[in-house]
């Protein structure tokens, strides 16, 4: 899906690199916790380019993620 955009903000400093954007949008959101595969899907991309361009942007989860495998090895007990 892609939005065309108004003359204004064609005009405007944010249109000069609108990549810089979709790259903003795209890592905040992989970094936020949104799943892979939706995030993918909104971006147009498949799982496997999505991850080998920005999996290097996701930083900063691994408490989130090691409490997210605790828990569920919890419920294995």
């Amino acid at each position: 899906m892609r939005w065309p955009l108004a003359p204004a903000a064609v005009a405007s400093p944010l249109a000069a690199r609108p990549y810089d954007l979709r790259h903003s949008a795209l890592s905040t959101w992989l970094n936020s916790g949104v799943d892979p595969t939706e995030v993918a899907d909104r971006a147009g991309n498949s799982v496997e380019v999505l991850l080998s361009r920005y999996a290097k942007c996701i930083d900063g989860r691994q408490e989130i993620v090691n409490r997210k495998i605790e828990e569920l090895l919890r419920e294995y007990e």
